[in-house]
């Protein structure tokens, strides 16, 4: 049984950082994909970050309203994604969603990841 279990949100003043985990059993990543989904109140889910291992590299992408302030890694002994956010803004509050699957995708809702985790709420203030 595959389970996803982010941690690491919570409340923040505008411009500071939060690192968002998300740990993963009965799955192994591989050339897997890997992403972060986030969706605010009244809002359709969308797509933050996603990471698929190669052959020696990372494949990532990010939305272009988190680029250069967002990192994505993985680490494979551990079975766990990070989502390294810096310079946090108040439209980055929302519920922050692990997903995964074997298709990468950060366009819509999600609909290509197979399993998803129960989320973690981030809040950034002004």
């Amino acid at each position: 049984q595959v389970q996803l279990v982010e941690s690491g949100g919570g409340s923040v003043q505008a411009g500071g950082s939060l690192r968002l985990s998300c740990a993963a059993s009965g799955y192994t990543f591989r050339s897997n994909c890997m992403a972060w989904f986030r969706q605010a109140p009244g809002k359709e889910r969308e797509g933050v970050a996603s990471i698929r291992r190669g052959s020696g590299v990372y494949y990532v992408d990010y939305a272009d309203s988190v680029k250069g302030r967002f990192t994505i890694s993985q680490d494979n002994a551990k079975n766990t994604v990070y989502l390294q956010m810096n310079s946090l803004k108040p439209e980055d509050t929302a519920m922050y969603y692990c997903a995964a699957g074997v298709a990468c995708g950060l366009t819509g809702p999600g609909a290509v990841y197979n399993y998803w985790g129960q989320g973690t709420q981030v809040t950034v203030s002004s």
